[in-house]
Formats: structure tokens, sequence, C-alpha cells
């Protein structure tokens, strides 16, 4: 045999993942959104989400359906959402029904524990971000998961990795199927706030159906 074997590497298992980058004016536009609601304290009271949550955070609060309409959120979502199934699975939703969608706002030494969403289609984007999530303990460890999202599918195997470290950064939305469990780690050395938005939605039963005829 000569010269070097040709080789080809797919990865048909497992879940995909979709990335999407939020429109500036959008995230603005979100930004807004929240300053203007936790100044109101009265209606940051009748919007909290936090009891039924997972995470162990200063404030989550639910979006208001008008305005996950006029903010241009909802289409954001609805279209993203539609070129991921088609990219994955080659056919066309034609439902999209968002159930809730919500703030959190994440502060030093607070953290979400591991947990799945219900619905057919969750995902996470960032709103803000702190400029540094702090030093790990040990001054030569190599990876710092500080603030980081960790995405977890089936168990540790030959050729086959668990979970996904990412990096949060302002503007990137991850997009995830429900069962997907997944959590944040806590940062400190800062008063910073780490700032990220999340739903859940239903799209065709006939496409979300794996054990369909």
């Amino acid at each position: 045999m000569s010269g070097k074997p040709q080789i080809q590497i797919s990865k048909p298992f497992g879940p995909t993942i979709a990335k999407v980058k939020i429109p500036i004016e959008l995230i603005d536009s979100l930004n807004n959104y929240v300053d203007k609601t936790i100044a109101d304290e009265k209606k940051t009271k009748e919007l909290d989400h936090g009891s039924k949550l997972a995470g162990n955070v200063k404030q989550e609060f639910i979006l208001e359906q008008a305005f996950l309409e006029s903010s241009g959120f909802l289409k954001f979502l609805g279209l993203s959402v539609a070129n991921w199934i088609k990219f994955s699975t080659r056919q066309e939703i034609k439902q999209f029904n968002v159930l809730s969608s919500w703030i959190v706002r994440q502060f030093k030494d607070e953290y979400n524990p591991v947990h799945w969403h219900t619905g057919h289609v969750s995902g996470v984007g960032y709103l803000k971000v702190p400029k540094s999530m702090g030093n790990t303990k040990q001054e030569n460890k190599k990876n710092n998961p500080n603030g980081q999202l960790e995405l977890i599918h089936g168990s540790k195997m030959f050729l086959c990795d668990s979970t996904l470290k990412i990096t949060p950064k302002v503007g990137d939305f991850y997009f995830f199927p429900n069962y997907m469990m997944h959590g944040v780690y806590p940062f400190s050395d800062t008063n910073e706030e780490r700032r990220s938005i999340s739903f859940n939605a239903d799209i065709d039963n006939n496409i979300y159906n794996a054990y369909k005829g």
C-alpha cells in the first residue's frame, strides 16, 4: 500500500444542536424590556417564574406574550426552529407554539442544577455576560467551567462524549430537544450579571414523535 488511506468520519447518533446569532437590534430590545421590568417591582412580582424553574438564581420571570410578538422574538424563534428541524429531519414544521419564555438573571455564586424542559424543543440565548467569570481554585486547571452551560446526553463511551460545555457569549442562541439534560455552573469574582433568555415550544407531533408508524 502507498499513500495515506482516505477516511470519512460521520456522527449519525445523538441529537443535533443548533446555534443561531440573535440580531443586535433584538438583543437591545430584549435588554430594554428586562431593564424596564426589573425597575417595576409590582410587574416583576406578577411575572415571577422562579418557583417553577430549577435555577438557584436571583431572578427569573416570564416574558409577556404581547412583547414576544411585538419585539420580533417569537418570529426569530419560529424561523430558527424551522431551519434547525428542516436541516436535521428534512421535514418542514407547520406548527410552532411557544409554551413559555423567560429571563434568567444569574449573579455570583448562583447556579442552575441539571434539569430538562417540557414541550418538544427548547433553547437558551445570552443577553449579558460578565467580562470575567472568575478563576478556578487550582491555578493549573486547564478547563474553567465557571458560568458555562453544560449539555448532557447519554453516558461517556469509547468514541462518544456525553457532555458539551458552552461558554456563553452575547448574541449566541442554542436550540436543543426538550429532553436534553443541562445545567449552568456558578461563577465568582464579579458583581456583573449573566443574563439569558430561554423558551419551551411544541412543534408538529408527527415530526416530534420518533416512534410513529
